[in-house]
């Protein structure tokens, strides 16, 4: 009795460090057990401000779905869209943006600058990194009551603009260029007395400005201004959505933006890698090319912009190459004739 007492209150001091091992160690393979779902990779994507809509509901839905179908597993996305400028500058703080697509290669060059990615990283992507682009174009109020056709007309008497802010939108930038090329192209003779006049006549009328182009949009909705200078990409998607608050000039010369994708390496960890591939391999391929055409942006190399018929023909479109490069357009345009120049002409503080 007293033995079978004793090996009674000794039996489970021999068993629970036994079954303690044995659940550590269920737990610890539970993961890989046939049946159980496995979570997500996920994915940290940034992007400039019109950047939302598309890739929210269409194109990384439809990668989610690529990548479903060939690995079987599923994958979510943490995204945030603003200014180009401002992403930018978030990345450089330390956001951890695995991948970021910019409105413009400048703002590329800064994070090459600042030691987040190679220098040139981008330029080894298909198309130099560039993904989508978009010409900019006036938009205005219904039946255009101030007659704007062009730029030029921007800079009248009495026309009131709304625009982005250059100091954090990639899309004000590129309106900068987009006037003071228009200007320059259309007045060989007098070149670059031609690009400041034009930015000085428009700059006057300037009456309200946000942080990116979306916010500029919201803000001409909201009843500022008689003409909004912006992408193609955003009148054409208000226009397919049902929105009838304005219509759409084409300039006769305007820029085309270009919109770069960064892969920031370091935020990478190792199991994400094959994922990420996957997905900046998706962004090139013509189901994704597609749906940005679908959505307003004009593809990377032009070959599919048929599909659009709302694509209307710029009859003198340029690139930031044509005006040598971002670098030497951000010092000599943008710094030195609109920043140093026009800016100090009229008074205001860049």
């Amino acid at each position: 009795m007293n033995v079978r007492g004793r090996l009674g209150v000794r039996r489970p001091q021999v068993w629970l460090p036994a079954i303690f091992w044995i659940l550590l160690f269920a737990f610890a393979i539970w993961p890989w057990v046939p049946g159980k779902t496995p979570a997500p990779r996920a994915v940290v994507f940034y992007g400039f401000s019109i950047l939302g809509d598309v890739m929210t509901q269409r194109v990384l839905p439809a990668f989610e779905r690529h990548w479903e179908g060939l690995t079987g597993e599923h994958v979510k996305f943490a995204t945030s869209f603003a200014g180009s400028g401002t992403v930018t500058n978030q990345i450089i703080m330390g956001v951890p943006a695995q991948l970021a697509l910019l409105s413009l290669e400048l703002d590329a060059e800064r994070l090459a600058d600042a030691g987040v990615i190679p220098p040139g990283s981008w330029k080894r992507l298909p198309h130099g990194g560039v993904v989508s682009r978009t010409p900019f174009i006036i938009v205005v109020r219904p039946g255009n009551p101030k007659c704007i056709r062009d730029f030029s007309d921007l800079a009248r008497q009495g026309v009131k603009v709304v625009h982005p802010d250059p100091l954090t939108s990639g899309a004000a930038n590129w309106a900068i260029l987009a006037e003071y090329g228009s200007a320059v192209r259309q007045n060989p003779d007098r070149c670059e007395q031609a690009g400041h006049d034009l930015l000085r006549g428009i700059w006057r009328n300037v009456v309200a400005q946000a942080q990116s182009a979306r916010a500029a949009r919201t803000q001409f909705e909201n009843g500022f201004g008689d003409a909004l200078v912006t992408y193609e990409q955003e009148a054409l998607w208000d226009q397919a959505h049902g929105r009838k608050h304005s219509e759409i000039v084409d300039p006769a010369s305007t820029v085309f933006s270009e919109h770069v994708l960064v892969v920031i390496d370091r935020n990478i960890e190792p199991g994400q890698r094959e994922v990420v591939k996957a997905l900046v391999d998706f962004l090139w391929s013509g189901q994704a090319q597609k749906l940005f055409i679908d959505s307003g942006f004009r593809g990377a190399d032009g070959s599919l912009d048929a599909l659009n018929p709302g694509f209307a023909r710029i009859a003198d479109p340029f690139s930031v190459g044509d005006l040598g490069g971002w670098r030497r357009a951000q010092r000599d345009i943008v710094n030195h004739v609109w920043k140093n120049q026009v800016l100090k002409e009229l008074g205001r503080q860049p």
